[in-house]
């Protein structure tokens, strides 16, 4: 088990009264709901829960657009798009 410091901490008076809220309704401490939203924060519920952040793949096409085509001009888009 970790070792657990105590803190004090400001928080605007409608946060506070929101998050007492809904860690009630969890039936869980008001301790407890901030941790994991710090936990989350900081991106350690991604490596504690063993999700790994996702590498999404990178086209290696070059060129830009072909020639003639003006992507600021959405009425010349629709043509060329109807055509193909």
């Amino acid at each position: 088990m970790s070792k657990c410091m105590r803190t004090t901490v400001r928080l605007p008076e409608n946060l506070l009264r929101r998050a007492k809220r809904k860690a009630a309704a969890e039936g869980r401490t008001l301790t407890a709901l901030i941790a994991e939203g710090l936990t989350i924060v900081l991106g350690e519920a991604r490596e504690s829960t063993g999700q790994k952040r996702v590498q999404l793949p990178v086209s290696a096409a070059t060129g830009g657009t072909l020639p003639g085509v003006d992507l600021d001009d959405s009425a010349a888009l629709e043509d060329i798009m109807e055509r193909e």
